[in-house]
């Protein structure tokens, strides 16, 4: 979001002048966020670098780590005209409250496809994510989302959908890009900052999200929309990551991380699954990649279109610990993509909406950082609905290689 303001001033006390009017004090978050006053050192920086400045700032753990637990394909309002379509819907939600009281994750991502979009009406299509965010409410946890193919549908978009997410819950983090960034069907790209303490001058990681699109576009004239990352969001990236430099490092010179979230993965990672072994990429492997599963692959003539997104990303965002994605229910393994030298891992799938087998499970990928230091390697996992855990792997300079 780009502030029509040119700077703000962070003031020393819980309220801040901005853009020369008054923003309220911001409600407290448990775990990632102050309960107690915090006072701002007062420092000159660029409006565009406080995305976020009427919310609390998302920060590492008082014991200085970061969880985050990764819902993905959530699949609610499926079949709405039967008894086996709402169920799977409260299923999902007793799988959402279980994992968060059991997991209490800083931070939660929703990563696309939270709709099945096709089988829904005009008139309550965006009321589906009332519930959807309705355990992350119950339970005060922030929480970022990507948005999937099966979001865009005749009667929903991705955009309708983020502006309903932003109406349901302060706890959201999710925004839409810059206007032109994104393409047709692709309005949420956007980055959230974390900080190892809130009183910190600089984050200590960010957290990118790129809309993938793909699905129909709205209307009684729907047709199908791109499936990959449009190439508006290259130069995005680009131009936001040299904003990010020369305002932060301005202030204060330090390493920081990255992880980036999108729906479909990029069509490079299709190659990566004929290498895979399970002792190196635990985790299940039941969904071969093929047209369809990746970008820019459900119509054949689209192939590489998802490639500037791709470029860009890995030439301009440093220190990325991995690119993570849903999509293919049936994967949920990391591996490092060689072309790039760059670590993927899928999702879990979360959902009882959408399409399955006997013995895939639902769950959720949870993600730690054990500090701050962005050369520290993370710990993932893969959580099941019942407890058990699997595919744990460090992701670190030495994994896949």
């Amino acid at each position: 979001m780009i502030l029509s303001c040119l700077h703000v001033r962070i003031l020393a006390t819980s309220l801040a002048l901005f853009c020369a009017g008054i923003v309220k004090a911001s409600p407290s978050l448990p775990r990632s966020a102050s309960s107690r006053q915090v006072e701002f050192p007062v420092v000159d920086m660029p409006s565009h670098l406080n995305p976020y400045p009427d919310k609390p700032r998302i920060t590492f753990s008082s014991s200085g780590t970061f969880k985050l637990t990764v819902f993905s394909d959530l699949h609610y309002g499926e079949n709405p005209w039967d008894d086996w379509g709402p169920q799977q819907d409260v299923n999902s939600t007793r799988l959402m409250r279980g994992v968060l009281a059991a997991e209490k994750p800083d931070y939660v991502v929703l990563n696309g496809d939270l709709i099945t979009g096709e089988d829904t009406f005009r008139e309550n299509s965006t009321t589906l994510i009332d519930r959807i965010v309705a355990p992350l409410n119950e339970a005060k946890i922030p929480f970022s989302s990507t948005y999937g193919n099966h979001d865009n549908e005749a009667n929903i978009t991705h955009l309708e959908e983020i502006r309903r997410e932003q109406l349901d819950s302060y706890l959201s983090y999710t925004r839409t890009a810059p206007p032109g960034i994104g393409g047709e069907g692709g309005e949420g790209n956007y980055w959230v900052p974390v900080y190892e303490k809130a009183t910190d001058l600089t984050p200590a990681l960010i957290l990118w999200f790129f809309d993938s699109r793909g699905g129909w576009s709205p209307g009684s004239t729907s047709v199908p929309l791109p499936d990959w990352v449009d190439a508006s969001v290259a130069g995005w990236i680009e131009r936001e990551t040299a904003v990010m430099e020369a305002g932060w490092d301005s202030v204060e010179r330090r390493e920081r991380g990255a992880l980036a979230f999108v729906h479909i993965p990029p069509h490079a990672i299709e190659s990566v699954q004929k290498t895979l072994n399970t002792t190196e990429n635990p985790g299940l492997n039941a969904d071969t990649l093929s047209q369809g599963s990746t970008q820019a692959t459900t119509d054949p003539s689209s192939a590489g279109k998802d490639q500037p997104f791709w470029d860009a990303l890995n030439a301009n965002v440093k220190n990325l610990h991995a690119v993570i994605s849903g999509h293919d229910h049936g994967d949920e393994w990391c591996a490092r993509e060689p072309t790039k030298d760059v670590i993927f891992c899928f999702d879990k799938h979360s959902g009882y909406g959408g399409y399955s087998s006997p013995g895939w499970g639902h769950g959720v990928r949870n993600i730690v950082f054990p500090s701050a230091d962005p050369t520290s390697g993370l710990e993932t996992w893969i959580w099941l609905e019942g407890g058990q855990t699997r595919a744990r792997v460090t992701l670190d300079g030495n994994y896949g290689r």
